[in-house]
């Protein structure tokens, strides 16, 4: 059987373990939450290395993207770093593979997504390719990355743009301590209240809201229907999105036993089955092995 686990600085509260059966191998799929405590990430990196098929590293990000652009989070780079036998990856190739179809397969089979459709991004840079297919198809864009990470009410309307300010901002921003340009541990339950009340509006002025599950959620406001298109969430969460007035969600990587895993779980799950280094894998290897697992969003009706 393959082993599976991913360390997250997120609430332990949220963790899971499941067994799968996927292409015909076995697999167990787990999530370890270390409270925030990055020293307790880096620890248990180090026990896990050389003892499982494959890490993923959860609530933080190692490699933001703008453009053909990449940019390394320092304190993700350190996780990393832990790391030296086992294959470690943060999830970023399935976001510019995986949740880029999941856009593509949304307007293709559903009404959920037409053209024109107002899209809040509440951060985008560390979901560009899912933000250049929403451009792609036509979609009223908005990026909150400045709104929210930075309580700046600008809101960035195109991809070019976006990229501009990242190459301004992005260099600097990610060598910050990842706690301030994220919600790491119990930060990650609450709600900041302040911000809610003052650009909720942006919620509401738009028609889907998309991104990470914990941004989305730190941010909400009541809502009117509109649809929910992320990852990571739990039967709590899916409560939550109801009881919020949410009208659909759709989460971009598959359940099991009643929660979604991350991407960076599920991007550990891909690198176990393809049995290749990190380095070697190419965006079409990933879209060829999906294509094999049958991995299709996962929709949930709310109303």
């Amino acid at each position: 059987m393959k082993r599976v686990v991913s360390v997250s600085l997120g609430s332990s509260r949220r963790d899971h373990r499941v067994e799968v059966e996927l292409l015909g191998e076995r697999f167990e799929i787990s999530r370890r939450g270390t409270d925030g405590d990055f020293d307790r990430a880096i620890q248990l990196l180090k026990e896990l290395d050389g003892k499982v098929d494959a890490i993923g590293l959860g609530g933080i990000d190692v490699y933001l993207y703008a453009g053909k652009t990449r940019y390394v989070v320092r304190d993700g780079k350190k996780l990393m770093d832990a790391v030296q036998k086992t294959p470690v990856v943060d999830g970023s190739g399935l976001k510019n593979t995986l949740e880029r179809e999941t856009v593509y397969y949304l307007r293709e089979h559903t009404d959920l997504l037409p053209p024109g459709t107002r899209v809040l991004m509440v951060s985008a840079v560390d979901r560009f390719g899912m933000a250049e297919a929403f451009a792609e198809l036509g979609c009223d864009l908005t990026f909150g990355d400045l709104i929210f990470a930075a309580g700046i009410p600008y809101p960035i309307r195109t991809v070019k743009e976006l990229e501009e300010l990242a190459a301004r901002l992005l260099p600097e921003m990610s060598k910050l301590p990842f706690h301030m340009l994220y919600p790491t541990g119990k930060k990650q339950e609450a709600q900041d209240e302040e911000k809610v009340s003052k650009f909720g509006h942006y919620y509401r002025e738009a028609q889907v809201i998309a991104g990470d599950y914990h941004l989305v959620r730190r941010y909400m406001p009541q809502l009117d229907g509109q649809t929910i298109i992320t990852n990571t969430t739990t039967a709590d969460d899916v409560a939550f999105l109801k009881e919020k007035g949410a009208g659909c969600l759709v989460t971009t990587t598959p359940e099991f036993q009643g929660r979604s895993f991350g991407t960076n779980v599920m991007e550990a799950v891909l690198v176990a089955l393809l049995q290749k280094t990190w380095e070697q894998i190419t965006p079409r290897d990933y879209l060829d092995l999906l294509r094999r697992l049958d991995f299709k969003p996962r929709m949930v009706y709310l109303r």
